[in-house]
């Protein structure tokens, strides 16, 4: 599984001198000769990384968007596809963007919206709607629910690999969950987070249910702060990946 990060906060050391960055994420994964966009920044600087880097977005096999922010949803609607691709999302998300923008996606793609995990190619799943079930993770922010915050399962021969958007619904809810729908252990997890150091609590027991989870792969990016970054490289093997940085989960 090959991984390039097309948009993270901040640019990356491998290609930092060709890359832009943005609050907000966008990841290009490729796995099993299918390759998926998952969620696109908030403006073009996604676009110009991928042309900077010499990837051919026209040949993405799917678009999938964790949720509807706009750090994520907005540089979708400056796209250059030549087809209509397949977009995966869960449908409060074309009710929650701007208009203009909905009625854009829904004439410029082939929505495939879905509320339950839905395998949409051989051992990939886009998770739908996370079960909200432990305590110490709100799933909400302000005052949103965010039902539309979910992410991708890959099954892998050696467990799952979880890649998450923004884990508004709680990185370990969606670790539980992407468990629970391919029936296997966690190997990966990367993506946004949402720790932060208001929420001591939150980060202590996220660290925790990873030292009982051991993923090989613990990558966290995007919305975690200095606080709970150090909290996962004083307790894992971590590495910080950021904007035009490429990388195998092997």
């Amino acid at each position: 599984m090959k991984i390039t990060l097309l948009n993270e906060n901040s640019s990356g050391r491998q290609n930092h001198k060709l890359c832009l960055a943005e609050w907000g994420l966008s990841v290009l994964i490729e796995v099993n000769g299918i390759k998926i966009l998952m969620d696109t920044g908030h403006t073009d600087v996604y676009l110009h990384n991928a042309k900077q880097l010499n990837i051919n977005l026209d040949s993405v096999d799917y678009i999938v968007l964790s949720h509807n922010h706009c750090d994520h949803t907005g540089g979708l609607r400056f796209h250059k596809f030549t087809s209509k691709k397949k977009l995966i999302l869960h449908p409060q998300i074309l009710e929650k963007i701007p208009k203009d923008q909905s009625n854009k996606l829904k004439k410029d793609f082939e929505i495939v919206s879905s509320v339950k995990p839905l395998e949409f190619s051989k051992d990939i799943y886009y998770l739908g709607e996370v079960p909200r079930k432990n305590s110490f993770e709100k799933g909400k922010y302000l005052d949103d629910l965010i039902l539309d915050d979910s992410a991708l399962a890959i099954k892998t021969n050696n467990g799952v690999v979880v890649i998450s958007g923004c884990s508004h619904s709680g990185i370990c809810n969606i670790c539980e969950y992407a468990k629970e729908i391919t029936g296997q252990k966690l190997y990966g997890v990367m993506g946004g987070f949402h720790l932060f150091e208001k929420d001591m609590n939150a980060i202590q027991k996220t660290v925790e249910y990873f030292k009982v989870e051991k993923p090989k792969y613990l990558l966290p990016m995007h919305c975690v702060d200095h606080v709970a970054m150090a909290q996962f490289y004083n307790n894992f093997p971590c590495k910080k990946y950021s904007s035009g940085d490429t990388f195998d989960i092997i």
